[in-house]
């Protein structure tokens, strides 16, 4: 009993030939004899060419193999090999190799950049893509990125490329100037708007009427319109919804303005909007046998109205326009650059919603062509009701008028700041996102992107790669199909749209 270990381990160490546990006899006989047989073999094959021996030309083997392939039984040729067919439709296909690259939006379109996975260029045009695509139902653009990573300048490029398709830009806010020498590049026309500058606009002013509308039905549109502004820059002065007699004092004064402007053949002005509520009298006698008095439920309403007159937008709004809306320009910026000091907000809240507004009254023509609307620095207006029920409005006009709106913010998370959920304010700025068929996001920061992927519907891999996205490469979501984009610029583009000249 105590040699056999002893005796096992000799025959483990002795022989390089292994046989599982259970053979028999035969067998490992067997086994032994082709080792020694491959051995002897090989032995003969290192005498027959020894180290460093060049061997002859019949002994090396082909370095090409022939036209029909390898020969012999393993090259799987001349229908050895058999295997079941299986049909699949193109979704499944994907779906069993998910690394596949897209086959992209097709060749029509503006150049954006390059497609990173199909290693192609990538084009982008709103009109050509709409009834083509199935979930495109709108032209309106999300752009969203942190400060730094080329939002900009995809933006700018993007509006100075789409002119050479007949295009027409309009940004009716530009709070930082950025858009003026784009403007002057393309040879269009920039309004700058401040104290002390001599540009006016009236946010008043009456669209030239379609052809298609009869004059009563655009007279009511333009009363709307009107109204629709008025209670925008009421909401947003006074921090709060409007009250039920508030409506009806704007609704009452707009009216009696409106008829005193016709009388004297000129434009009504907001000063003249101003001067109606602070006047109650002529307020109550305006309303006739209405409940109530309008006089002094319109005294905060007028206060408010005040402020566009004699407080911080004095002379800006309250004058006849001093420029001509000029349709055949190819780009036209509202400069409000002078306005953007200051820590408080309202006062270029206020200027943005006039100047679109006056803005937004020329582009009502639906046989004006493509036009985009470009709202820069968009973040700004989250918090303001008003604000976001006329970029609603508008939104919702875009295909009727052949407009493509363009809103530009730094986080997906700006949305939300918008209200509490549940309130007026979220539920407009979500809506605002529902109506943008096409969702670019450059890079954003590791804690918005639970925020970017819950209004957005990410993937994890989405996630993964907006959090480390470079500089100009953005994920664009169009109609639900998503594709990493690197924005490219020629060096003209460039050395124009250099947002960090002053840092250098």
């Amino acid at each position: 009993m105590s040699h056999r270990p002893a005796r096992r381990a000799r025959r483990a160490a002795a022989s390089p030939l292994f046989t599982p546990h259970g053979t028999d006899r035969a067998s490992r006989r067997a086994a032994r004899r082709q080792l020694a047989e491959a051995t002897a073999k090989a032995r003969a094959e290192a005498t027959a060419h020894p180290a460093g021996a060049v061997p002859t030309a019949h002994d090396s083997p082909a370095p090409l193999y022939p036209p029909s392939g390898r020969p012999g039984p393993a090259s799987a040729r001349g229908n050895r090999l058999r295997l079941p067919s299986h049909r699949m439709t193109t979704a499944i296909a994907a779906g069993a190799y998910p690394f596949l690259a897209e086959g992209g939006l097709g060749a029509e379109g503006i150049y954006v950049g390059r497609d990173v996975h199909a290693e192609a260029s990538f084009v982008f045009d709103p009109f050509a893509l709409y009834g083509k695509i199935e979930g495109f139902t709108n032209p309106n653009i999300l752009l969203a990125g942190v400060i730094g990573q080329g939002k900009s300048a995809l933006a700018k490029s993007f509006a100075l490329r789409s002119v050479a398709f007949g295009y027409r830009v309009y940004v009716p806010c530009d709070p930082k100037g950025e858009w003026t020498p784009v403007a002057k590049a393309l040879g269009g026309t920039s309004v700058a708007l401040g104290p002390g500058l001599p540009g006016k606009l009236n946010p008043l002013d009456a669209a030239p009427r379609p052809d298609s509308v009869c004059e009563a039905d655009w007279v009511g549109e333009i009363r709307k319109r009107r109204l629709l502004l008025l209670g925008s820059l009421a909401r947003t002065v006074l921090g709060r919804d409007l009250l039920p007699m508030e409506h009806t004092a704007l609704d009452v004064a707009l009216d009696a303005v409106v008829t005193r402007a016709a009388d004297s053949g000129r434009t009504p002005l907001l000063g003249d909007v101003a001067a109606a509520l602070n006047n109650p009298t002529a307020l109550d006698e305006a309303a006739g046998m209405m409940s109530g008095r309008l006089g002094e439920a319109a005294r905060d309403l007028a206060h408010a109205m005040r402020r566009l007159v004699h407080g911080d937008l004095a002379g800006m709004f309250d004058a006849p326009s001093t420029v001509a809306f000029d349709p055949r320009s190819p780009m036209l910026t509202i400069d409000l650059s002078r306005l953007g000091g200051s820590g408080d907000d309202t006062a270029l809240v206020l200027a943005m919603t006039c100047a679109s507004a006056w803005m937004e009254s020329a582009l009502t023509d639906p046989n004006g062509g493509r036009r985009w609307i470009v709202y820069d620095e968009a973040w700004r207006l989250m918090r303001h009701p008003g604000l976001l029920q006329r970029m609603q409005a508008q939104w919702k006009l875009s295909r009727g008028l052949g407009i493509a709106n363009l809103m530009v913010i730094h986080r997906l998370s700006d949305l939300l700041t918008a209200g509490d959920a549940g309130s007026q304010g979220r539920a407009l700025a979500e809506g605002l996102l529902a109506d943008c068929s096409t969702r670019i996001i450059y890079r954003q920061e590791t804690d918005q992107l639970h925020a970017a992927a819950a209004l957005l519907g990410l993937t994890t891999v989405e996630m993964d790669a907006i959090a480390h996205l470079n500089r100009g490469r953005g994920l664009w979501k169009v109609a639900g199909r998503s594709f990493i984009v690197q924005h490219l610029l020629h060096s003209h583009e460039l050395a124009l749209f250099d947002t960090d000249a002053r840092m250098h």
